[in-house]
């Protein structure tokens, strides 16, 4: 049981330590954004814009009541009505007071396609919605990358600083036996002392530095940061860029194709049913109703063709403005890849020169690992003090820094170019 018990434990603390990619990181953090929840919210917007247009197609009923009181009415002449007189016919005529009650029903049977294309014109703007979205949430890339790499050269500088106090350990402790035997003078031991404890001392402040970023790029992520893996310096293939924002462009020339369609469409006629139905005085036999004024049931049915030629006025018009709409999507399109292209010639040659850089810090590591050796050596024969010692191994260690910051910054620089291709 105590064997299971251990077993899930280490098991447990090995998940724990799983190191965070740079991939896994950003999409934790696309994920984690507030911006991210606008998706669902376009949808459903686009959903009920949709599904409202398509009404359209229903019947549409109306229902009225009204009351009147007319100056004149229809009347029969007074010949007329003293014929109708002296045969015993009382012709009231129509009263002055009326009333309706009545339903309204309209059936669109031909639009000319506007219900179509306004439906597609909703779904476009919501595909459009859609990618500036994805343009901005594309961003926490960015942001992602640079709290990535800041915290893994705070890493570097941590590891190189363990380093660098082993062996200010190993030169006090050796210097501190010389010392006791009487080969080394006091200030020699002092001063490696000191300079470890300075060392130490610089721990705290690069410690203090990983906690803080590790809090914040655990909070944008919205994850456990424990630690993170140096991703590999790929090279990025030259190949077509394919950035959120090309694709919002594409959306917004298909809105103008669709919005260029109902501008034809708008030309078209419209077809459709009517029936009136109403109960009331009077009604559509006016003899009738001036011959007896109670109320009646009255209805019609037809056929209704439409055709708004107001179109033709502002036709031209509305074509060249959205050419000109057109025109300046295309110029924002040339304009990204013209800036987008002079972001990757200058992250190429930086990430060029770093190479270069890393070649002569390699060297130049070697140089400096050697004169140590050397000064090491030398101390313990008693032919330098505990100070030129001391230069050499700072010295050493400001080349390994300066390398990992060069490394660093090259990673940097090759997934700020992936980030500028969207490769």
């Amino acid at each position: 049981m105590k064997r299971a018990l251990s077993l899930i434990c280490v098991a447990a603390m090995a998940v724990a330590a799983v190191s965070q990619t740079l991939e896994q990181c950003q999409q934790a953090a696309e994920r984690n954004y507030p911006l991210i929840a606008r998706y669902g919210l376009i949808e459903k917007t686009t959903e009920l814009t949709v599904e409202s247009i398509a009404n359209v197609w229903l019947p549409q009923v109306s229902a009225s009541a009204q009351a009147t009181v007319q100056t004149d009415v229809p009347e029969f002449p007074d010949a007329m009505r003293n014929a109708y007189s002296q045969m015993g016919v009382d012709m009231k005529g129509l009263r002055r007071d009326q009333y309706r009650i009545g339903v309204d029903v309209q059936q669109l049977v031909y639009d000319g396609g506007a219900s179509a294309n306004r439906r597609e014109v909703a779904r476009q703007q919501g595909q459009l919605q859609a990618a500036q979205t994805t343009v901005d949430v594309y961003q926490v890339r960015q942001r992602v990358n640079d709290m990535y790499f800041a915290l893994l050269l705070v890493e570097e500088q941590i590891a190189l600083n363990n380093d660098l106090q082993e062996q200010l350990a190993a030169s006090e402790k050796k210097l501190q036996s010389m010392y006791r035997h009487g080969t080394a003078a006091e200030c020699d031991y002092q001063n490696v002392r000191a300079e470890r404890l300075n060392a130490v001392q610089q721990m705290t402040t690069l410690n203090s530095q990983r906690q803080a970023l590790r809090r914040m790029l655990a909070t944008f992520c919205g994850i456990e940061i424990t630690s993170l893996t140096k991703p590999a310096a790929t090279p990025v293939a030259a190949t077509a860029v394919s950035r959120p924002e090309l694709d919002a462009i594409d959306a917004q020339l298909r809105l103008i194709d669709e919005r260029q369609k109902a501008v034809d469409i708008a030309l078209k006629p419209q077809v459709g049913f009517f029936a009136q139905a109403f109960y009331g005085y009077p009604g559509f036999d006016m003899f009738h109703d001036m011959m007896s004024r109670n109320w009646t049931l009255n209805a019609l049915v037809g056929a209704r063709v439409t055709w708004n030629i107001g179109g033709l006025y502002n036709r031209k018009t509305d074509l060249a403005k959205l050419q000109l709409e057109r025109e300046w999507a295309e110029n924002s399109r040339d304009l990204f890849l013209f800036n987008n292209n002079l972001e990757q010639v200058q992250l190429n040659e930086s990430i060029d020169r770093y190479n270069r850089l890393l070649q002569q810090d390699d060297e130049i590591i070697a140089l400096r690992a050697s004169i140590r050796h050397a000064a090491e050596s030398k101390l313990a024969h008693g032919i330098i003090d505990a100070n030129d010692l001391v230069r050499e191994v700072t010295a050493e260690n400001a080349a390994r820094i300066q390398r990992s910051i060069h490394e660093i910054e090259m990673l940097k620089e090759i997934y700020n170019l992936k980030f500028v291709t969207n490769n």
